[in-house]
């Protein structure tokens, strides 16, 4: 969504730019890596994103026992939801089914897509 905004991604972000917005460590150097990769001359458009939009940056643990989470098919996503349970984050916002496909198994975070957080609180 942030490479190709539209009108949904435009409304998260307004919605977003009012709320405390955490990122963990790891979410911002995957994005940084996947865009250099894939879309290098998009790349100051995550420079943007990320600098207008204010957030607060969480350090994503690299030392946890896996089982004491939901199980992830992805075990690189694992990280990102422990960051967020640690942080005690509200809402889990991802257009990731590895996350969406757990959403049941947590209390908090809530985790919803874009599309439902919008219906939610937008």
């Amino acid at each position: 969504m942030l490479l190709f905004p539209n009108e949904q991604f435009n409304r998260l972000k307004r919605i977003l730019a009012k709320q405390h917005l955490v990122l963990c460590s790891y979410v911002i150097e995957e994005a940084k890596e996947v865009v250099a990769r894939k879309f290098p001359n998009r790349a100051k458009d995550l420079d943007q994103f990320f600098h207008f939009l204010p957030f607060e940056m969480v350090y994503t643990p690299e030392r946890f026992e896996p089982s004491d989470f939901p199980h992830m098919r992805d075990p690189y996503d694992l990280p990102i939801l422990v960051a967020a349970i640690w942080d005690n984050v509200d809402v889990f916002i991802t257009g990731d089914k590895d996350f969406t496909a757990i959403a049941n198994e947590l209390d908090k975070p809530e985790i919803l897509t874009p599309a439902q957080f919008l219906e939610i609180y937008g």
